[in-house]
């Protein structure tokens, strides 16, 4: 590329870069201006062109009319006196000729056409001819003239009745219109430019309003609302979208806080018994403190990184979203160990299943994790029997997880899935429990684009319902 071209194009992407950085309001302005400048251009062209060719019509209609007269006096007279009547009937814009056959001048109505024909018509009788505007050398001045030939037949002999019409006025006529469409061009379009710059500016002012609010709009209070126009245009529904999304904000910041002083209380707990037991253990002297307590400290300890794995999960659904591996799992082998577990750990309970083969497509780890926090649920509800079953309903693998424990009333059935909520706090802590099993659940659930309700059982107890799609 040459150094020449290289400063063009370098110069053209500054200008466009100086363009997009300009504000709203000047590039608004400037694109009135520029489409009304374009609209006026050819609206005046058409005009003047408009303008010039009735003009034209006119001059030719004239002509035409002056030619027929003179050519009818001519095939009904003669050309005797026909000198004389040119003179005196002929307007100051034309110029009347009349040929014998042989294209001599006979007649004329100035002696400035002198001898010397006009054209070089020679139409029959009864025919017009015409010729294109231009000047005519033969006549001393700049003008420009349309001639039109008729010819006239008289005594068997054809004549030929030239007139020349002179389009200098109407010349003049269209220099003036457009002189004063060339002045009053500047002045509308810095009318415009103006008015444009001032209803951009009244159109745009609410958005300023708006940017200064929300610019004194911090993190630590967003109990602030920008103010929203009395109109319905584009404007206010921005203004009522922001304050949409500060709804949103606010309620996300006060579910963090609120998440953030909740897991500082579950963190307390465990880590107030470790500092006991540590402090039992350095004021015993005999060695024994340490084998009574280090079932209880390998107890906290295992609850406080169950609680921290925990936190982990929800801040990375929060965050990015929980990241899911995609193969074949069979549910039905998920259920079946669940209950081998429960069989196992709790041996009190009767545990009971209505397992059929049903298989997804998800993570096997994170699905076996919603299963194992809901059997844990029912198992710590449960006064006596737990109930597991896999089932195919119109394209989607259901598992459902029965208890017949005391249930949980339906006005709560939304909020327990919130996290740390629990409804029996004094059980729940004694079992280890922090309030997180069914937000994770919902939120793995949720990733593999499936749902978990809870509803009242056959028994009296709760009913967890957990619907997947993608059955394989």
């Amino acid at each position: 590329m040459s150094t020449v071209v290289r400063r063009r194009v370098d110069g053209w992407y500054r200008t466009a870069g100086g363009w997009r950085q300009a504000s709203v309001r000047s590039r608004s302005t400037a694109a009135a201006v520029i489409v009304v400048a374009v609209a006026m251009m050819l609206g005046a062209a058409a005009l003047l062109l408009l303008l010039q060719r009735a003009l034209i019509t006119e001059v030719s209609d004239a002509a035409e009319g002056r030619v027929g007269d003179v050519a009818g006096q001519v095939s009904s007279e003669g050309t005797a006196g026909l000198a004389r009547d040119l003179v005196e009937t002929t307007r100051a814009t034309q110029l009347v000729q009349v040929l014998d056959p042989a294209g001599r001048v006979i007649a004329a109505s100035s002696s400035r056409v002198g001898n010397t024909p006009l054209t070089d018509l020679r139409p029959p009788a009864g025919a017009l001819m015409r010729a294109e505007v231009g000047e005519m050398p033969l006549i001393d001045d700049d003008h420009n003239y349309l001639i039109v030939a008729q010819g006239a037949s008289y005594g068997g002999q054809t004549y030929t009745v030239v007139v020349a019409s002179s389009v200098e006025t109407q010349r003049q006529t269209v220099t003036t219109v457009a002189k004063y469409l060339v002045i009053g061009f500047p002045a509308l379009l810095i009318v415009v430019g103006v008015a444009g710059w001032l209803m951009v500016g009244q159109a745009l002012r609410p958005v300023e309003r708006i940017r200064s609010r929300v610019q004194g709009i911090g993190t630590r209070d967003l109990t602030e609302r920008v103010p929203v126009p009395e109109t319905r245009d584009e404007i206010a529904r921005l203004a009522v979208t922001m304050n949409e999304m500060l709804d949103r904000l606010e309620t996300g910041q006060a579910t963090q806080r609120a998440f953030v002083a909740d897991a500082s209380h579950e963190l307390r707990s465990p880590l107030a018994t470790l500092t006991a037991a540590l402090e039992v253990i350095e004021a015993d002297t005999t060695g024994r403190a340490w084998h009574e307590l280090r079932a209880v400290m390998g107890t906290e300890t295992d609850r406080m990184r169950k609680l921290v794995e925990d936190l982990l999960l929800l801040a990375k659904a929060d965050d990015t979203g929980i990241r899911m591996q995609q193969t074949d799992v069979d549910l039905d082998d998920l259920v079946a160990a669940e209950m081998q577990r429960l069989r196992s750990s709790m041996p009190e309970l009767k545990v009971t299943g209505d397992v059929r083969p049903v298989r997804v497509v998800g993570d096997p780890a994170r699905l076996s994790q919603v299963l194992r926090n809901l059997v844990d649920n029912a198992a710590r509800a449960a006064h006596t029997s737990v109930h597991l079953a896999t089932a195919e309903k119109d394209g989607s693998a259901i598992v459902t997880v029965e208890d017949d424990g005391d249930g949980i009333p339906e006005a709560d059935r939304l909020r327990v899935f919130e996290r740390f909520v629990r409804l029996d706090i004094s059980r729940s802590r004694a079992s280890g429990g922090s309030g997180l099993g069914l937000s994770i659940a919902r939120e793995i659930t949720r990733a593999h684009h499936g749902t978990i309700t809870l509803t009242s059982s056959s028994t009296g107890g709760t009913t967890a319902t957990v619907t997947l799609p993608n059955i394989g």
